[in-house]
Formats: structure tokens, sequence, C-alpha cells
């Protein structure tokens, strides 16, 4: 068995840490009856041979008598390879190769041609086209097989590789942990959304989260328990965010969330609605008994004219952070562009926890 081999981050580490775990993705041994082949020829007899072989091979076979009939068919039943013969009267091969490969549905469909002709420009052609490989006819059993096996093996490692690198792709941007973006790949979204509203002169605001006293419950449950309250924070802030918002775990117990297209004033009030409703969760014990409220801190800013970066916006949220932990934790602190610090209205009369 031939595997592929690669390291992401580790779920079962502590928040915010960078331990890696090793992934292996194993490439079976190669098993002909899970392989789909279509088989066209104009020629009756061709099909019945072609058809006998690919049996003896166990392979799964459809069959298509002319070029139109297997330009329906391949959308319909998704081949895993093509046997095409090369020269047939109402369309030919050259052509369907040429259509199959202009679809992004069927393009990487292996085509191996079936040729009676030694026309080395019809052969060039084939390949410009794309195909794979062809066969001289009359052929042997064993040089069919042989040449079927070998497309269909590459085909299926290509296939492999590619579900293995867009796995690392989502892996590389994501939050083992919680499932949402990691700091990087926040950051990424949050920079191309500064450079719109700089364009377009729009606005965007930013919340900056942290759980108040979050240290408690790590130092007496463990980290695993740490890490339940904080997969049922972030469902309860997901629940409450629009789909076009920008929501991050920034590290450890600390959260991020970008709302485009949301002045200073809005964004108090969805600050407030994740305050609520991360306040009001209901934890399983023994965390609740010492945790029996899940409270947060929210520093709140918003896009000004004068910012010429993302990080003087994000240093300005990260002040109103500061301010909401200072006034007593459990509250939102906003800090508008221009510099004025007010307390969220809503939250002025919540207590310390």
């Amino acid at each position: 068995m031939n595997e592929f081999h690669f390291s992401t981050p580790n779920s079962d580490s502590e928040p915010g840490g960078d331990s890696l775990e090793l992934y292996t993705i194993g490439v079976q041994e190669f098993q002909p009856d899970q392989f789909l082949v279509l088989v066209v020829d104009d020629a009756v007899g061709n099909l019945n041979l072609v058809g006998r072989i690919l049996d003896q091979g166990n392979y799964k076979t459809i069959f298509a008598s002319h070029g139109v009939q297997a330009l329906e068919q391949v959308p319909m039943v998704q081949p895993d390879l093509i046997v095409l013969d090369l020269m047939m009267p109402d369309i030919s091969g050259l052509e369907v190769c040429k259509k199959l490969k202009r679809n992004p549905k069927s393009k990487n469909i292996p085509v191996i041609f079936l040729t009676a002709s030694d026309n080395k420009k019809d052969l060039v052609e084939a390949f410009a086209y794309g195909a794979v490989d062809y066969i001289t006819k009359p052929f042997s059993a064993p040089e069919l097989l042989a040449r079927v096996k070998n497309h269909l093996e590459l085909k299926h490692s290509r296939d492999l590789l590619k579900q293995a690198i867009t796995k690392l792709e989502r892996l590389a941007k994501t939050d083992p942990l919680t499932g949402i973006s990691n700091r990087r790949h926040w950051m990424t979204l949050a920079n191309q959304e500064f450079k719109r509203a700089q364009r377009y002169e729009s606005s965007f605001s930013i919340l900056l989260i942290d759980l108040d006293h979050f240290k408690t419950v790590n130092d007496t449950y463990g980290h695993h328990a740490g890490d339940q309250v904080l997969i049922a924070t972030v469902r309860v802030i997901q629940s409450k965010l629009r789909q076009q918002d920008f929501f991050g775990r920034w590290g450890g117990e600390e959260f991020v969330v970008l709302l485009p297209e949301t002045p200073l004033e809005a964004a108090e009030t969805v600050a407030e609605r994740l305050r609520f409703g991360v306040e009001t969760l209901v934890k399983d014990p023994p965390v609740e008994q010492v945790y029996p409220f899940t409270t947060m801190s929210i520093g709140i800013t918003s896009c000004g004219v004068k910012d010429i970066n993302l990080d003087s916006i994000i240093q300005r949220a990260d002040q109103a952070l500061y301010q909401a932990k200072e006034k007593g934790r459990n509250q939102g602190v906003a800090i508008a562009p221009h510099g004025l610090e007010y307390l969220s209205p809503t939250n002025s009369d919540n207590q310390s926890r």
C-alpha cells in the first residue's frame, strides 16, 4: 500500500498550542471492480471484444456506439476512464475528446484511443486534445488491460493527492478545536475587507472578545473541560452572527469578529447580543460548579478614514477590551475611530464576576 503523509495541528493540544499530528492517507491495492470504463466504438464487434476483455479484468463497463451518445452518457455516469475509437462516422473520436476536455466536469477523465491508423498526425492530435494513451488495432488483451490499469491507478493516486491537498488547505485555515477560522486566515479575510472598505469608502467594525476568568476552568478541571467551554461558547456566538461576518479564534480564550458594513453603534448592539447569549449559556457539571457564568469582555471599534492599516484598528479594539476588563468585565467598551471611549450603555450595570 502506498501512503501520503502530512502533518496538521493537533486538536488535543492545549488551546493556542502548536503541536502537530501526523495524518496518513493510504492507497489501497488496486480493485478493478471499483472502476467504470466507458467504451465508445461504432463497430459492434469491437464493442463486444473490448467489453469481454474488460470483463475478464473485473471492470465495470458501459458502452456507446457513437460519439454523440458518448457525450450524452459521460455527465450521467461519470466513468473513471474512456476507451475511445479514433475514427467514427458521425463525430470523430478526436472531436469527442476535445469536447470532453473542454468540460470542467469531464476534463480529468483519462481517454485511451483505439485506432487502426498509423497516421502520426492523428496520434499527435489525440495527445494534443488530452488523450493519455493509444492502442493500435489489432491489440492483445494483456496490452489493453495493462494500459487501462496503469492509467486508472495514476488517476486514482492523483485524486487521493488532491483530496489530501484540499484537506491540508482547509486545516491551514481552521482552528482545530472550534472549527472556526484560525488567526492567520482571519487576518487574511480581514485585510481583504479593509482594502474593500478603502476602495468603496464603506465601514466595518471589529469585536475583540475575551472570556472572563477562564483560567479557573483549566486550573481546576483541566484543559478538556476548558475546551468544552470554548466549543460551547463558539457555537453560541456563531448562532448570533450573520453569514457574511468573519469569526475567528485570536488565541487561547480570545476571539475576534469582523462585521462588514456595520457602523460602531450597530456593532455595540451585536456585542451585547453575543455577551448576553454567552452569559446565559448552560453548561454540564462539574464545570458549572466552578464556572457558573460564562461571561465575556468585549472591545469594540470600527474602521475610520484615518486608519492606514488593519493593525491600527485591532490595536484600538484591544485598548477597548482592556477598558472593559478594567471597568469590571462582562461588558463591552467601544472606542470610536477618532478616539472617544465610552461604556456600551446596555452593559454598564453588570457586576464583576
